[in-house]
C-alpha cells in the first residue's frame, strides 16, 4: 500500500475503461475532448509506457496516471487524476518515480496550469520539480468543467529524479505581480529576483468572475511567461502562493 492505496500498472481493457470513467467524473469533458482515450491507453501499455491505477482496499479506482516515454531518458506524464485531499496524487507520483528509475529513466515531465496555486505548491514544494518552459495556450480550447472558457497556458514541470535540491535561504525579492482584492496588480520591481503571485482559487473565479480569471491569465502570461521566455528561472514557490523567479547570470 502506498498512501493508503494500492498502485499497480494496468493491462486490461476493462481497467482502461475504469480510468476513462474516473477521468470523466473528475473533468466532465465534452465527448470530443477526453483527457485520454481508451485506445491510447491500450497502445501505451502495450508498448511499455506508463499506465497505472490507485485502488482503495475495497478495489475502487481512486486515481490513475498515464504517461509515455520521451527523448532524453524521460517519461512525460500526460495526465494524472485522483480523488482530492487524500494524498493519492503524491502516491501516484512516488510510484511513477520508482517505475522510471527501474526503467533507467531519470526525468519526469508534465504540464500544469500556472494559475492553480495548489498544483504549483505540490509540484514545486512537495516534489521538487521546477518549471522550465512557459507554453502559451498549449492545448488550445479545452471543453471541460474545469478549464472551460480559459486559455490553456501551461508550465512544463521537470522533475529530475536523481538530483536533490539543497535547501537554502530564499533570495531577496520584490513583488512584480500581486493579488489585491482578488485582482492581479503589476508593480515596479527591480533586481535579479522577483515574485509573481497567483489567484487564491482560479477555478472558482472562472465560475463566479470570468473577467477576473481572464485578467489573471494575461497578467501571469505577461510576467511569469515573459521572464521565463527571456531566460529567467523559477527557483521556488512561497507560502503566499508566489513564484520566485531569478535572472540567470
Amino acid at each position: 500500500m502506498n498512501g493508503g492505496v494500492k498502485i499497480r500498472e494496468l493491462r486490461e481493457i476493462d481497467e482502461f475503461k475504469e480510468v476513462y470513467r474516473l477521468f470523466d467524473d473528475i473533468w466532465h469533458p465534452a465527448p470530443h475532448n477526453p483527457p485520454v482515450t481508451i485506445e491510447l491507453m491500450i497502445g501505451f501499455a502495450h508498448t511499455g509506457n506508463y499506465v497505472a491505477g490507485a485502488y482503495d482496499e475495497d478495489g475502487t479506482l481512486v486515481g490513475a496516471s498515464v504517461g509515455f516515454r520521451a527523448a532524453g531518458r524521460t517519461l512525460h506524464s500526460h495526465v494524472t487524476g485522483a480523488v482530492i485531499g487524500r494524498g493519492i496524487g503524491r502516491a501516484l507520483k512516488s510510484h511513477q518515480r520508482e517505475w522510471c528509475l527501474k526503467q533507467g529513466l531519470d526525468r519526469i515531465t508534465w504540464t500544469f496550469d500556472p494559475l492553480v496555486r495548489r498544483n504549483a505548491r505540490f509540484n514545486l514544494v512537495k516534489l521538487g520539480a521546477m518549471p522550465e518552459e512557459y507554453l502559451e495556450n498549449f492545448y488550445g480550447k479545452m471543453a471541460d468543467a474545469i478549464n472551460e472558457g480559459d486559455a490553456s497556458d501551461r508550465l512544463l514541470a521537470v522533475w529530475r529524479l536523481t538530483e536533490t535540491a539543497e535547501p537554502g535561504e530564499p533570495p531577496a525579492a520584490e513583488t512584480l505581480l500581486s493579488d489585491e482584492g482578488g485582482r492581479p496588480v503589476t508593480k515596479e520591481a527591480r533586481g535579479g529576483t522577483v515574485l509573481v503571485g497567483t489567484p487564491a482559487d482560479v477555478e472558482r473565479l472562472r465560475r463566479e468572475d470570468p473577467a477576473a480569471a481572464a485578467a489573471w491569465r494575461l497578467a501571469v502570461r505577461d510576467t511569469l511567461g515573459r521572464l521565463i521566455k527571456a531566460g529567467w528561472r523559477v527557483v521556488g514557490f512561497t507560502e503566499r502562493g508566489e513564484y520566485v523567479i531569478s535572472q540567470v547570470n
